[in-house]
């Protein structure tokens, strides 16, 4: 058994370039590397904490999630791809980690007032997100967990949450450990960092129709009013997503910053466009392949299932021990 990796993503809807380029490709080579044994969980009780008012479609984002995991390269003979809420020792160790998680670290956690604020979100779940998010990790004994820099405080939380735990019971549960990767900051079609909550995404899934009609919306230099001014390509996220996929992008550098009339905005996007179409042609077919046999990713969902919960129910055995519990 290589290094114990959790990590997760909330299902609301298919996944953009964001997702993918800021952690589902570094899932992809951590597992690709070999020394991990990697739990990959589709986290649909978070997505509760800000979408609970209307669930119809929940299930049918699980299974676009799924899908995305697959198709991206995620494999089921080498990661435990599973559904959060299919492995209920989750929700018991959260229970039990909330009675010992002073108020006091939940209102510092950064996300908590400004995602709070953004989107209006002010429930009893939304505030326990960490302590949930903790419960995640630790029920696995998760020595690592891939994130970006800027998600670290949850990782610290959790590492607070376990530590106080050992103080108080016994050394059961391991601190975990950030696992810091590489990722490109995705622009959306607006010029700011991609995210469904502002609406500018672009969908690996997306139709090639679909994509290109975001692409052609996209921002590009605010100072390049005309086709013959000269460009500021290291300022317009267009040109960002040039440098991500297009092997040539410094082909198109000199064109644009000189103002050629052989090279302006629209033919720009019409380009990148092609090129991300080409680039997720086989993932999306892939994508198609999967969702078009739900029964194949129930069996799936349902093995990843059963080996998390039996590595999660040896650790509850632990913990309920620890806690002299009544079991």
């Amino acid at each position: 058994m290589g290094i114990r990796l959790l990590s997760g993503m909330q299902p609301t809807g298919m996944l953009h370039l964001g997702n993918y380029e800021g952690a589902l490709k570094n899932w992809v080579e951590l597992q690709n590397s070999g020394k991990y044994e990697m739990f990959c969980c589709i986290v649909d009780w978070h997505s509760l904490t800000s979408e609970a008012e209307d669930t119809s479609d929940l299930i049918n984002k699980v299974y676009d999630l799924a899908a995305d995991y697959i198709a991206a390269g995620l494999d089921p003979e080498k990661t435990t791809i599973f559904v959060q809420s299919s492995v209920k020792q989750h929700a018991e160790l959260h229970l039990l980690l909330s009675m010992i998680t002073p108020l006091g670290w939940l209102y510092r956690v950064p996300t908590y007032k400004e995602k709070g604020e953004a989107l209006g979100l002010d429930n009893y779940g939304f505030l326990g997100y960490p302590v949930l998010q903790a419960a995640d990790i630790l029920v696995y004994r998760a020595e690592v967990v891939p994130v970006g820099k800027d998600q670290s405080p949850h990782i610290e939380i959790t590492r607070e949450i376990a530590r106080r735990f050992n103080f108080l019971y016994g050394d059961t549960l391991p601190e975990p450990q950030a696992l810091f990767t590489k990722f490109a900051m995705i622009p959306g079609t607006d010029g700011r960092k991609m995210s469904k909550s502002y609406g500018n995404h672009i969908c690996m899934g997306d139709t090639p129709e679909i994509k290109t009609q975001k692409l052609r919306s996209m921002f590009t230099d605010p100072l390049k009013i005309h086709k013959n001014d000269p460009g500021h390509p290291e300022e317009c996220p267009v040109f960002l997503l040039h440098q991500i996929y297009n092997p040539a992008f410094q082909d198109i550098y000199e064109p644009c910053r000189s103002g050629s009339e052989n090279w302006g905005c629209v033919k720009c996007k019409k380009l990148i466009a092609e090129i991300i179409t080409n680039h997720f042609m086989e993932f999306r077919k892939k994508r198609e392949e999967l969702l078009a046999d739900k029964a194949q990713l129930n069996k799936i969902l349902k093995a990843g299932a059963e080996k998390a919960c039996a590595v999660a129910e040896e650790t509850m055995t632990r913990v309920r021990k620890a806690m002299k519990l009544f079991s």
